[in-house]
Order: structure tokens, then sequence, then C-alpha cells
């Protein structure tokens, strides 16, 4: 659900663990409203990152509700109550709509349960300040860059990005760009293009020649298990190492054992998402490694070795005030450091007490 709802929602669960009762049988005095416990100067209006990892903490601790236990509540009962329930659907009704017919439950009259989930990757491509990754002529527009945001998406991200770079950057530099172009096209019979395209062929045969047990999907759902168990929103280097090990052997596994169904010579999909996940597997061996070396904690990054005695964020700027560019050498990538530097206004620890 959208996170704007935290604007009158307020998030809570119950204080005793594996209460199961309903949410309306659980009186004020037996709820933690663990947000504005936390953060009274914030309460549910704190930033996703914090909300997110704060929510995955009461339910490890086993106060997660719903028959997974995997939930918060997000109550608009006070809401309602204090502007009515049709200043509420005026703003909020498709989002309550959504929600109704994904669970059958009316939001109007009983608590949402709601979910951190993984939607996003920090980070993205290496662009300079035209937009242009380190290929020449290729360029990296929106999210897929890593320009923008740094260590914590902001809100509206995607939009920002796409009218910022989409509409005054780049028509300009790739016009540019272009104007200092050849105008001779390059042959497919060109040796570089000949090696890119058996490349390619090489790795998409290889796949299909998989016959094993598992299917691509079993793969990537133990994937994002790993990631999620120990390179998520919160991370540690025990944990970190963990990661690696698993997933090396899974990449193993899924090279000896995947079940690869069809053709190259149709329409197929499982293809796609084998060789997608293929790449999910490399990629995520670099997100681990790329934490493991980050000993601090940095906005979405954090680190439960490096954490304040409020349990925030911990940075080390005097270490680590660098943007970490990775270049990928096909087995292992070297680590490129772009340091930050802050003229006019200064880092400073964020609290949200």
């Amino acid at each position: 659900m959208s996170e704007s709802l935290r604007n009158d929602g307020r998030v809570w669960v119950p204080k005793k663990m594996g209460d199961k009762r309903p949410p309306h049988e659980i009186p004020e005095d037996e709820r933690d409203y663990f947000l504005e416990r936390k953060y009274p100067a914030f309460g549910n209006l704190v930033p996703r990152d914090v909300a997110s990892r704060n929510a995955k903490q009461v339910c490890d601790e086993g106060r997660g509700v719903g028959v997974t236990g995997l939930a918060v509540y997000l109550d608009f009962k006070e809401a309602i109550e204090r502007r009515g329930e049709e200043a509420i659907r005026t703003k909020y009704g498709n989002l309550f709509q959504i929600y109704e017919k994904i669970t059958d439950e009316n939001a109007y009259l009983e608590p949402m349960k709601i979910y951190p989930a993984v939607h996003y990757t920090m980070g993205g491509l290496w662009v300079d300040y035209n937009l242009m990754t380190t290929i020449p002529g290729l360029y990296s527009l929106g999210e897929a860059n890593f320009s923008e945001h740094g260590a914590n998406r902001l809100g509206a991200s995607a939009l920002m990005q796409t009218l910022a770079e989409g509409y005054f950057v780049v028509p300009r530099t790739i016009a540019a760009y272009l104007a200092t172009m050849p105008y001779d096209k390059v042959p497919t019979d060109h040796p570089a293009f000949k090696e890119a395209e058996q490349d390619v062929k090489k790795r998409i045969n290889r796949i299909l020649a998989l016959k094993g047990d598992k299917t691509v999907d079993e793969y990537h759902k133990e994937l994002g298990l790993i990631l999620w168990n120990h390179c998520g929103m919160s991370r540690n280097a025990a944990g970190l190492k963990q990661a690696k090990e698993e997933i090396k052997k899974l990449q193993g596994a899924f090279w000896e054992n995947l079940n690869m169904v069809g053709t190259n010579d149709e329409l197929n999909q499982t293809l796609e998402k084998a060789i997608r996940v293929a790449d999910f597997l490399e990629m995520s061996q670099l997100m681990v490694d790329d934490a493991l070396h980050r000993n601090e904690s940095c906005g979405c990054h954090f680190r439960e070795e490096y954490q304040t005695k409020e349990g925030e964020a911990q940075r080390d700027d005097e270490n680590f005030a660098y943007v970490a560019a990775w270049e990928y050498k096909g087995k292992g990538a070297v680590l490129h450091k772009e340091n930050l530097v802050f003229d006019e206004l200064k880092p400073t620890q964020r609290s949200y007490k």
C-alpha cells in the first residue's frame, strides 16, 4: 500500500507476543504504537527505511499480526473519528478499494495489515553528468542510474528523475553526442558485434541445455529469501558472510540443476526469466560485497554493528564519504571511490526523536 497512508493511519501491534485476538478486542493499553513511542517528534511520519525496519523488527520479535505474523496494523479509526469517514474516503478511497479487493476486508471498519516489501535497489548504473554510462553512447535515465538519491530513496524519486533527466538533461546531451558521431553505420560483421552475438548465443544455449529438477521460479524465490534475511533493511557482518556463501551455492545449483523448458525459436518467457535470474545471482553477490565493505550505517544501509545508543544509523564520514562505483570484471568487481565533498551543507546525524 502507498506510504501516503501513514499521513493519517496509526501503526501498531499488540504488546504481548503471539496475541491473536482480533484488533477490536485489543484495548488501547495493550497496544504498542511503536513508531509514536520511539519517535515522538515524527511518529508515523518517519522515513520509509525507519518505519520498515521497525515493522520488521516487531514481527521478528513475535508480535506481528495476521495468519502469518508478518504484518502490523495500520489503523484509521482515530482519523475517521476526528475528520469523518467522507474526508478519509475522499483522500484515500482508491487505496482502500484496492486493499478491499485484495483482502476482502473493509479498512474503514478494521485496521489494514501491512508489511515492508522490497521494491527498489539503492544505486544503479554509474553515469557521468551527461547521464552517459561507461559505454560510450549508452545512456541511463531515471532510477536505473545512481546519480540522484544516494543512500536513501527519496519520496517521488521516479517522477523527479523522469522529469529532470528526461525533459531537461538527455535531449541536450544525446544531441551533443550524436553531433560528434560519424555517419557511417557499424556493420553486423564487425568483429566486436560478432563476439558479443556469440557470447549471448552461448549463454542462451547453455541455459536451454539444463534439464534438472528445479524451476527458475524456485531459484528466484530462494535468492530473494537469502537477500531478505541477510542483506535487507538490517544487516550484519556475520549474516552477510553467510549470504555470500549461500548465494554461491545457489548459483552453482542453478547452473547444474535448473529445469529449463521450451526453445529459443518462439516466445519463451521462462528463458527470459532464467537469463534475468542468472544476472540476479551475479548482482546479488556484488550487493553483499558492497554491504560488507561499508563499515557504517548510512541511509537505508543499516549495519547493526554501527548504530547509535538510540538505535539509529551511525555514519563514518571520515572513512566512507564516497560513492562506491564497482567495475565488473567478468569474475568479481573492482571498487572505484568517488569522494563526496560538502562545501556548503555539512552532513549531520539524523534523529527523529
